[in-house]
């Protein structure tokens, strides 16, 4: 049969493709919380034990049902342990490379370091409450904010207190800075 008619390894060569959802500038750590550290191996141990087993054996029964190049199970399957894979071997590199930080052993707690979560207004007065991050547990819609954001960089190093400028494309923006707080140790 032709290969045109037969689409099962047309996107094998996806499997090479590392979309780095969250890059990290070059030559920084890439620092993680406790928390978001023990979620990133949570996930990993997951698609390890539970899902790519499952996905596994769903290939290989939808396999022995012959012809596979109109059988769903068997192409969804691939895409889907394709997907897994993919994701593990990222999941995998980024824990290697993680540096854990107890944002609770800070000293300065009142100056605004990894792991802040910081209440500031804006020029218009509107207040913000945004943790601070590491890039891979970054939930903006959830207030927490990725160190190397701008909005992050901007806060960095401040003081309960301060106001600091923050620079954006439509211009720059003074930000007060009006608590500052830390996990209990």
């Amino acid at each position: 049969m032709s290969k045109a008619f037969v689409k099962e390894n047309d996107h094998d060569h996806d499997d090479n493709l590392e979309v780095d959802a969250s890059p990290l500038p070059a030559g920084t750590k890439n620092y993680i919380t406790r928390d978001g550290y023990i979620r990133l191996r949570q996930e990993l141990e997951r698609l390890m034990n539970v899902e790519r087993p499952d996905v596994v054996q769903t290939v290989s029964w939808a396999a022995s049902n012959g012809d596979r190049s109109e059988n769903g199970d068997y192409l969804y399957g691939k895409k889907r342990l394709r997907e897994i894979d993919r994701r593990i071997r990222f999941l995998t590199r980024r824990l290697e490379i993680a540096e854990v930080v107890d944002p609770a052993q800070q000293p300065n707690r009142d100056q605004v370091f990894f792991g802040a979560t910081v209440v500031y207004s804006d020029s218009a007065g509107e207040e913000f409450r945004v943790t601070i991050v590491g890039v891979d547990e970054a939930e903006p819609l959830q207030g927490r904010i990725s160190w190397i954001s701008p909005v992050a960089r901007a806060l960095i190093k401040a003081h309960e207190g301060d106001t600091v400028i923050l620079r954006t494309p439509g211009g720059v923006e003074e930000l007060d800075i009006l608590e500052v707080h830390y996990p209990d140790p």
